[in-house]
């Protein structure tokens, strides 16, 4: 698994460990019962605190994307096709809405947005 963090950005380090691992996850790249890897490897392995990596395991944990076996490690939750389509259309709502509320911010309506989304999609061909 490559998690890939950056020190310059706004969204802290425990944050982009969270959005990779769920990425993954609803990506079905990680699949149910798949070990992740140890608090302390992880935290070696992208040279940051272990209270970091612990952190983001504790919020993966808590919106049910993960659980831990005390002794054993950290595993990837399993959960049902239906569940995991309404985590992915979550996700993408949550991003669609922070894209709304900085066109909002930057005074462009309805039309220009559908333009841009529609530039957006076609470039994507």
């Amino acid at each position: 698994m490559d998690i890939i963090i950056t020190n310059t950005g706004e969204v802290p380090i425990y944050q982009q460990i969270v959005e990779q691992i769920k990425g993954a996850v609803l990506r079905g790249e990680l699949r149910p019962d798949q070990p992740l890897p140890s608090i302390r490897l992880l935290a070696k392995e992208l040279e940051i605190s272990v209270i970091t990596t612990k952190r983001a395991y504790e919020e993966l944990e808590k919106e049910g994307l993960i659980y831990t076996v005390p002794g054993k490690g950290s595993f990837v939750a399993d959960f049902d096709e239906s569940r995991l389509t309404e985590s992915r259309e979550q996700l993408v709502a949550e991003k669609l809405k922070e894209v709304l509320d900085t066109a909002e911010l930057l005074g462009l309506g309805r039309a220009e947005l559908r333009k841009i989304f529609e530039r957006v999609l076609g470039d994507e061909k």
